[in-house]
């Protein structure tokens, strides 16, 4: 009778543990894909520095992963897509990034950032300077310089000289704009330090809803 008890209350523990796995496994990010009654969107990470290259001809001189994206609407209605709509989250440290816009990497003006500095200004929000020096961003004249806080501290720089970079990045970013059907570019984020792809999840939020994917190991 006993071992009855004992037997039931065992089965009815391991059934309870494989309930919770399950449900573990069910909250898990689609990998790479993601989609609603109104968009799908796919998306590929490039974080090697000699691939950011050979894609952009730079590897953008700092901490940024680059993205490649589709948005495609799955229903007749349009959908506006923003930059502003998406946001890059490190699962290894909680960084969160949304993306720059490519005037932001390659401007006239960019902002020479200490590496306290980057790190302190990364945040949720997209960053409000003009441009980072990077192999075409650091131009000649005078700086000014500014420091927020104990650690942060930034150099202004200007160039009178076009930017060949910014074409490039202006070509293959993703563009913003309402849709009816497929588009697809490149998302540019700042991430410090060093990440796999499985460390990095993509998310989106506006006007098609909440969705959200992670990227192959």
């Amino acid at each position: 009778m006993l071992l009855g008890v004992h037997m039931s209350l065992r089965f009815g523990l391991t059934f309870l543990i494989s309930l919770a796995a399950l449900g573990a496994a069910e909250k898990k990010l689609p990998i790479e894909q993601t989609s609603n009654d109104v968009i799908e969107i796919t998306a590929t990470p490039i974080i090697d520095k000699d691939e950011i290259r050979q894609e952009l001809g730079s590897d953008l001189g700092g901490d940024i992963v680059v993205v490649r994206i589709q948005v495609r609407p799955v229903s007749d209605k349009p959908v506006k897509v923003s930059l502003d709509d998406f946001l890059l989250v490190s699962s290894k440290d909680g960084q969160r990034s949304q993306p720059f816009a490519p005037s932001q990497i390659a401007g006239d003006t960019a902002l020479v950032l200490t590496p306290q500095g980057a790190k302190n200004g990364m945040g949720g929000n997209r960053p409000k300077w003009s441009g980072i020096a990077g192999p075409f961003g650091m131009g000649t004249g005078s700086g000014s310089s500014e420091t927020s806080g104990t650690d942060t501290k930034v150099e202004s720089v200007h160039s009178d000289k076009p930017n060949p970079l910014l074409t490039v990045l202006k070509d293959k970013v993703l563009p913003e704009k309402e849709i009816t059907e497929r588009i697809s570019g490149l998302l540019y984020f700042q991430m410090v330090g060093k990440f796999k792809p499985k460390d990095l999840e993509l998310h989106y939020k506006g006007p098609a809803g909440q969705l959200g994917l992670r990227f192959r190991p």
